[in-house]
């Protein structure tokens, strides 16, 4: 086992030169936008310019479009589906029966007014200068190409759309009553669907998760001068517009008449979002070599508090934001904001949609610029890759902010969660993590990670397993190569695939290179099942002067252990048995001296370690004292002696 620590180590040294990057084709875009809002109807008029770059080996016969609003109408599939799930009820952990139904949505599609619906309308439709022939299949428009796309070619589509904003319903919508918002323009344009390896993704809008073209964008959005807008991209005309986009000293003269167009460009992202209002306040902050922040507000007369909690958004943003980039990575882009919109928190490039100025849900949308806006995983298909990574890095955001600040009482609270759970000692970050993986357990719901995000049985069982289960799977992988490497692992992964769509293997892959173990295992039982871990201590004894302890597994995952061991003296040594599949073991952790065993093998149910002391001399005997394994059932992991 010594020469398997030395191969390690070896390997882990020299991480950072071993890795080529991946080559993986990506479709490319560039949309060219000009929009005409009209706030007395709520409905938009839009042409669109979109070269489209087929970067892939193979002929296209067909594309597709997402048309989102046309979900916001009575009896679409995503009204259909809110009011069935609407139908599942169970016991909540405060025993209070609920309704498995979105709050946001519930029944509310199924009684919208023909004003009060959304709807996108292509009015024609050109690639190349040639009509297309289309059909709309509610939220997707499918396109019949009257001359297929060769590979390594490009094309122009050229499009005429109109569109009613919808009343606030889900992200997107209009005269929202929870936070006054106007304009929450989110999935608001015919956007075109991805082509990757593994074809077409025309995933119809019944829920949740999104995934899309790499390109650049160039947006011209005209509407009531009143009206303030926020979003993603630069605004190129900012000294014609004001509003505190402006550089200092400059006086504005905006252009005669009743309406401002807003010119903005974004370059590779792969969607486009803004929100508008004409009592939004706007804040700026400039991060030493980094972005600038923006922050825009629905402004509520002689609220200080309300004031206080937003700049206290603008401020927090700038202190986390070189803790973000040295653990996970640097920030490309020039701006981001933070939008008053939407309902709940919404995450787009370079900008965000949150109902309120929650510190919590600014670092967790924040971070989505990585794991989602930058990296992009096919959120439906991985939706636990950008959910979990995400709620894993906010957990370290928030507490390095506490103590940053000092940990005071903030006006602007981050909620921490419980920090245990059925009187079970958790990990400090990520307590919350664990106690929602170990209900979803409890709950007979759970459902295998690799269920696509608009299929699975509950909302529930969806947002256990995205965001719980999601952040467990990187918290444990700390508890199998090191949190060490598996932070060097996030670092290299950012570095390896970023604007590329990566997915769950591409993950494991870097791990795997990094620590110089295998996981393909991990991912097999953690991602593509819902067996359960579970290890205790079943006997022990003393056999020729040598304390002897039997471990058995009763769950059905494996996993490597690490035995803690107390001494009477008060000394003490960890006996770390390397899962079998693993091939290879995790580098020592702390100074407490290390006796590694042989591998434990799956498939036997027991392993009985050895130690050179006698019986008398143990005091305790802990499975995992770092509580970083997902254990079902701690209660049986730690033995304590009583001589």
């Amino acid at each position: 086992m010594n020469r398997i620590i030395l191969v390690v180590v070896f390997l882990c040294s020299g991480y950072t030169i071993a890795f080529t990057q991946p080559d993986r084709w990506q479709q490319k875009v560039k949309y060219v936008m000009d929009i005409d809002m009209n706030v007395q109807t709520n409905r938009l008029k839009g042409k669109q310019t979109l070269e489209y770059w087929n970067n892939s080996p193979d002929t296209l016969y067909k594309v597709f479009y997402h048309l989102y609003w046309n979900a916001f109408q009575p009896n679409s599939m995503m009204d259909m589906r809110s009011r069935e799930l609407g139908n599942i009820e169970f016991r909540a952990s405060n025993n209070q029966v609920v309704k498995d139904w979105d709050s946001r949505v519930r029944d509310r599609i199924e009684h919208l007014e023909p004003d009060e619906i959304g709807y996108q309308k292509i009015l024609s439709l050109k690639m190349n200068g040639v009509a297309q022939q289309y059909n709309i299949y509610e939220t997707i428009l499918e396109v019949a190409l009257s001359k297929p796309v060769a590979p390594k070619s490009k094309v122009i589509f050229d499009m005429d759309f109109e569109a009613q904003v919808p009343l606030q319903i889900r992200r997107a919508g209009r005269d929202n009553p929870n936070t006054g918002v106007r304009y929450s323009m989110s999935q608001w344009y015919p956007k075109l669907c991805e082509y990757d390896e593994e074809g077409w993704h025309p995933t119809p809008y019944v829920a949740r998760e999104f995934y899309g073209v790499w390109g650049d964008y160039e947006v011209n959005i005209t509407l009531d001068k009143n009206y303030i807008i926020g979003g993603t991209g630069y605004l190129q005309n900012a000294n014609q517009v004001g509003y505190g986009y402006e550089k200092k000293g400059t006086k504005v003269i905006r252009s005669q008449g009743n309406t401002l167009t807003w010119r903005f460009t974004a370059p590779n992202v792969h969607d486009f979002v803004w929100a508008a209002d004409p009592q939004f306040t706007h804040l700026t902050r400039n991060i030493p070599n980094g972005p600038t922040i923006h922050v825009l507000y629905k402004n509520k007369p002689n609220d200080a508090a309300n004031d206080n909690a937003w700049k206290e958004v603008a401020d927090a943003a700038v202190t986390v934001f070189p803790f973000i980039e040295k653990h996970f990575g640097a920030y490309p882009y020039k701006q981001y904001s933070f939008i008053h919109g939407g309902d709940g928190g919404m995450e787009y490039p370079m900008a965000t949609l949150v109902s309120g100025p929650g510190l919590g849900t600014a670092f967790h949308e924040l971070l989505h610029s990585w794991y989602q806006m930058m990296l992009a995983t096919n959120e439906s298909l991985y939706a636990w890759i950008d959910e979990g990574f995400v709620t894993y890095a906010e957990d370290l955001v928030s507490e390095y902010y506490r103590q940053q600040k000092g940990n005071p009482t903030f006006s602007n609270e981050i909620s921490t969660g419980p920090r245990n759970s059925s009187d079970e000692a958790l990990p400090l970050y990520h307590a919350d993590s664990y106690a929602g993986y170990f209900s979803l357990v409890k709950s007979g719901l759970e459902e295998p990670l690799t269920t696509h995000a608009d299929h699975f049985n509950t909302n529930f069982a969806y947002a256990r397993a995205a965001y719980s289960k999601g952040a467990v799977f990187l918290a444990q992988l700390g508890y199998i190569i090191s949190d060490s490497l598996r932070d060097k692992t996030l670092l290299e992964y950012y570095k390896q695939w970023r604007f590329k769509h990566p997915n769950a293997n591409d993950f494991i892959r870097v791990a795997e290179k990094v620590s110089g173990i295998q996981l393909n295992w991990y991912k097999e039982y953690w991602v593509n099942t819902t067996k359960t871990i579970d290890y205790s201590i079943d006997s022990l004894w003393e056999q020729g002067g040598k304390t002897k302890v039997r471990l058995r597994m009763i769950g059905q995952m494996p996993m490597p252990v690490d035995v803690l061991l107390q001494y009477k003296d008060g000394s003490k040594a960890t006996v770390y048995i390397p899962q079998f599949s693993m091939f290879g073991a995790k580098p020592p952790e702390d100074n407490i001296p290390r006796l590694v065993r042989e591998p434990w093998k799956w498939t036997h149910p027991t392993y009985v370690l050895e130690v050179d002391q006698r019986l008398m001399n143990v005091q305790s005997i802990e499975i995992d004292p770092t509580w970083r394994m997902a254990d079902v059932n701690r209660k049986n992991n730690k033995l304590e002696l009583k001589w």
